[in-house]
């Protein structure tokens, strides 16, 4: 069989923002290593997993007044890192480091989480390159869902390499850096139903 592999767009040259501009609104766009990449909006099983866990997230530590929430938690951030322009899924800010939103378009500031949900398109991209990257600017913790093998695989940032802090799967209920505090229930992210009796996600304020 073959993996599908996430269109590279052939430019011949460096890609520039306006390669960026130039592309379809239905399509994602990123600069890589100079190189101009694509690919199709969210299925369905990727948008449910990149919403239900950047909802709850959200909840539990980016709402309430400024300085009381301690994240900024967005969907889809355009990251501007040097010259490399990276859509993660889902990505977080303390509040300490990114006290007010930029006036531009998109984030200068590099994030301390950032959330992919790969698929077969995306995968290899999403795992090589954008992780060097994320390393390369300080990101310390990114988290790698795979709604298709339902796994979450929790990685820490130390000494510039990435740890794999943990890798949880099916129907587990985890609690994972930077957000120990928050009882995550993985079947949200698959859009399985969740046993009434299990207890509600804890909220908490890092």
């Amino acid at each position: 069989m073959t993996t599908p592999s996430m269109p590279r767009v052939e430019l011949g040259r460096p890609a520039t923002f306006d390669d960026l501009v130039a592309v379809p609104e239905i399509l994602v766009a990123e600069i890589v290593d100079g190189e101009l990449w694509t690919s199709p909006r969210p299925a369905p099983r990727h948008a449910n997993a990149h919403t239900a866990v950047g909802a709850r997230i959200r909840v539990a530590f980016g709402e309430g007044p400024p300085g009381q929430g301690g994240w900024r938690i967005y969907f889809e951030p355009e990251l501007h890192l040097d010259a490399q322009v990276l859509v993660p899924d889902v990505a977080g800010w303390r509040r300490t480091r990114l006290p007010r939103l930029p006036d531009t378009a998109y984030f200068a500031v590099a994030p301390d989480w950032v959330c992919e949900v790969v698929s077969p398109s995306t995968e290899i991209l999403d795992r090589t390159k954008k992780l060097r990257i994320y390393a390369e600017h300080g990101v310390g913790h990114t988290w790698i869902i795979d709604p298709l093998a339902q796994t979450l695989e929790v990685l820490r940032l130390a000494g510039g390499a990435w740890t794999i802090v943990g890798t949880f799967a099916g129907r587990a209920s985890v609690r994972a850096e930077p957000f120990e505090a928050l009882e995550l229930q993985l079947p949200w992210l698959w859009d399985d139903d969740v046993p009434i009796q299990q207890s509600p996600p804890a909220t908490g304020i890092d």
